[in-house]
């Protein structure tokens, strides 16, 4: 079942909060429920991954100013039936950062989050269940933003705090500070 993997994944990972609970058991629901689950052509919604890029010392994040929903977010996109999420967000971390020392930390799901995507043209609303997955990279390497963002870069975790203003990036600034200090 080329679901599994991922709801392994999901039933090993232990939330922070109430919140990343209840998006951990929808995304979870979610998977059990949609074969088609890593597929962007399934409407309601998709399983997408996420790298949350830090800098070997834990203190910076990279971020960018997502062209689309004008929002600073952090790198990650559509499975596009790929059902190994973690290789997803490295990809996705490399086509939208450019960074060449990205490498993991960790061997499980450092966040789990859904969240609506609003319309755009033909694309109705639709939920991205985002599996995010903490990757380090060297802070001396510049990122360099991709045809989808305004601008990559990297930020001290409060700037990250302060430009971002979610509560998803404020959970995952918490994680960062617990993991790594």
């Amino acid at each position: 079942m080329h679901r599994r993997v991922l709801l392994d994944l999901l039933d090993a990972h232990r939330p922070a909060d109430v919140r990343e609970h209840q998006a951990l058991r929808a995304t979870a629901d979610f998977v059990g429920a949609h074969h088609d689950c890593f597929e962007r052509t399934l409407l309601v919604g998709h399983v997408t991954g996420s790298a949350w890029v830090v800098s070997d010392d834990g203190g910076f994040v990279v971020l960018l100013h997502h062209g689309k929903l004008g929002r600073w977010l952090q790198p990650g996109g559509h499975a596009d039936g790929d059902p190994d999420v973690a290789r997803v967000a490295l990809r996705e971390a490399r086509e939208e950062t450019a960074l060449r020392s990205l490498r993991p930390r960790g061997p499980g799901i450092f966040d789990v989050d859904v969240h609506e995507i609003p319309p755009r043209g033909a694309e109705p609303a639709h939920l991205h269940y985002d599996v995010r997955f903490l990757f380090s990279a060297d802070r001396s390497e510049t990122p360099a933003p991709s045809d989808e963002s305004h601008d990559a870069r990297w930020l001290a975790l409060e700037d990250a705090r302060r430009v971002a203003a979610e509560e998803s990036i404020e959970r995952m600034i918490r994680k960062t500070r617990g993991d790594l200090e």
